[in-house]
């Protein structure tokens, strides 16, 4: 002990608190497995609506295929991981909870910190996306789209802050309506597809084949390697579940459920799509890949141009979806980190009354905004434009890729070094899935870095690091405060010392 209100535990120290301080953050109890299946998959949806299609590029149809293939078996390692974690410690921290339990304080801010760079700025890259849909609806200026992310912003929070039962509410009803939407155009699909003519039009070397009928694999297997990154776009975000832990009726029951049954419609969701929409009769895989609204391509293609902005309204459903989400994920993952002291404590104050991280969300939402905002006006529109659009989607992406990383290394720990916490659900597949989920989230960051577009974020993501370890180091660290997750990580770590001590002491 350095003083009466101080505990020194290895590089850190904890200062206490009295109960007013955790009085002034609780959480409200609202979640069913529903509600967490629908967070799940309204977060991902908007992948389904585009961003995927770059890869058709890359690998032709097959190599797409097989993309989807590896990431989906990513995906199930880590889902079944979080199935596992996530019930066993129901808090709001989640990835951050996960590492500080098997890794310790740095260890646990790190993969927090990696986080924190995806759910910010995921939201700010899908607002863009959001405003350029309402301005080609609208008729509005290039010049206006601002106004339409600002607006997005306050809608949203508004919905988030006002509390946890509206929220959850909206989550449900926009995840089902994005899925409708995607219904509607599988089954329009299916009588205007012809798969071999038009989703097999990709040669070698990634040109357009005018009759289609070509090879599974165009680029080889080199060419599904390099589409990785933009599977990664069909399931980008189901990690965000675990963050409801606190605000679930029953996490322990409801938590796994949710977290299996979204991953698998998100399975079934993107094979689908994968599947029915470069086979659309006029479009193609070559035409897909380089478009930017390749599920409004497909309802123009089977019903017309004459109604596409209607159509346009109904795509706008899935980014709005997972807008909603992340922004609730974004503001729980602030909140938690902030209640530990990692982050400034004020950001996890809740409202007073909603019992909302209203001030996280804002937080979390103004500095998103910031960024896409300054990159707008100081690059101009087309450059900041594409900047928001690349350049900050892949940042987001490669804090994923490291989160993931970090929480599949955490299960393997926790399996071997603390086997006596209590496991409501117990991963089918164990350690060996989190060692596939490790090595295919490696093997995508390679191809990431391979993209010269991916590069350019890497200096984002590195200053990103460099401000908040620097805060950490030098403020932070000196100031954590024994939040859930804290104290569940110490109690835990002395129980499994204390175990070691007496192993040491009755062996032969």
């Amino acid at each position: 002990m350095a003083s009466a209100d101080k505990k020194v535990v290895g590089s850190v120290a904890y200062q206490t608190r009295d109960k007013s301080y955790f009085e002034s953050r609780q959480l409200i109890r609202h979640a069913n497995a529903w509600h967490l299946w629908a967070l799940g998959v309204g977060a991902v949806i908007s992948g389904h609506f585009s961003g995927w299609n770059g890869g058709l590029l890359q690998g032709g149809w097959g190599g797409m295929f097989i993309a989807t293939i590896i990431i989906a078996i990513m995906y199930l390692g880590l889902t079944f991981a979080i199935a596992e974690m996530s019930p066993a410690l129901p808090h709001t921290g989640a990835a951050y909870s996960f590492a500080r339990t098997s890794m310790g304080p740095w260890g646990g801010f790190l993969t927090g910190l990696a986080e924190n760079v995806e759910y910010v700025l995921t939201p700010a890259v899908i607002v863009f996306f959001i405003g350029s849909y309402l301005t080609g609806i609208f008729g509005t200026s290039t010049e206006f789209q601002p106004v339409w992310w600002i607006v997005a912003y306050i809608v949203f929070l508004g919905f988030n802050i006002w509390g946890v039962a509206l929220s959850f509410r909206v989550t449900l009803i926009v995840t089902i309506l994005a899925l409708l939407c995607l219904l509607v155009f599988w089954i329009s699909a299916i009588g205007h597809m012809d798969f071999s003519r038009w989703a097999l039009n990709v040669g070698p070397g990634s040109v357009e084949l005018p009759e289609g009928n070509g090879p599974f694999l165009p680029n080889g297997i080199g060419g599904a390697l390099a589409a990785l990154p933009f599977a990664v776009w069909l399931f980008l975000a189901i990690e965000q579940l675990p963050l409801a832990a606190e605000e679930s009726i029953d996490p322990k029951r409801d938590m796994p459920r949710g977290i299996i049954l979204g991953m698998l419609t998100l399975i079934i969701s993107a094979f689908a799509i994968l599947t029915l929409n470069p086979s659309v009769t006029g479009i193609g895989s070559f035409a897909l890949g380089s478009s930017g609204e390749p599920l409004l391509d497909g309802f123009k293609a089977i019903y017309g141009e004459g109604i596409a902005k209607g159509l346009a309204l109904v795509a706008v459903l899935g980014l709005i979806a997972s807008f909603h989400t992340i922004i609730f994920a974004q503001g729980r993952q602030i909140y938690s980190l902030s209640r530990a002291g990692y982050f400034p404590t004020f950001l996890s104050v809740t409202h007073g009354t909603r019992k909302t991280p209203h001030v996280a969300m804002i937080g979390g939402a103004l500095l998103g905004l910031a960024v896409i905002l300054a990159l707008w006006f100081l690059l101009g529109a087309e450059r900041g434009g594409a900047a928001i659009g690349f350049t900050l989607l892949n940042m987001a992406v490669f804090g994923a890729m490291l989160s993931y990383i970090m929480q599949a290394l955490s299960f393997i720990l926790l399996r071997k070094n603390q086997p006596n916490i209590e496991r409501p659900f117990r991963n089918p597949f164990g350690i060996p899935s989190a060692v596939l989920t490790i090595l295919i989230a490696l093997v995508t960051l390679y191809f990431q870095l391979n993209d010269p577009v991916y590069r350019q974020g890497i200096l984002g993501v590195a200053v990103w690091f460099a401000v908040f370890i620097a805060y950490f180091a030098l403020i932070g660290r000196h100031k954590l405060i024994l939040s859930p997750e804290e104290e569940f990580a110490l109690e835990h770590a002395e129980a499994a010392s204390s175990g070691a001590a007496l192993s040491g002491k009755v062996a032969p």
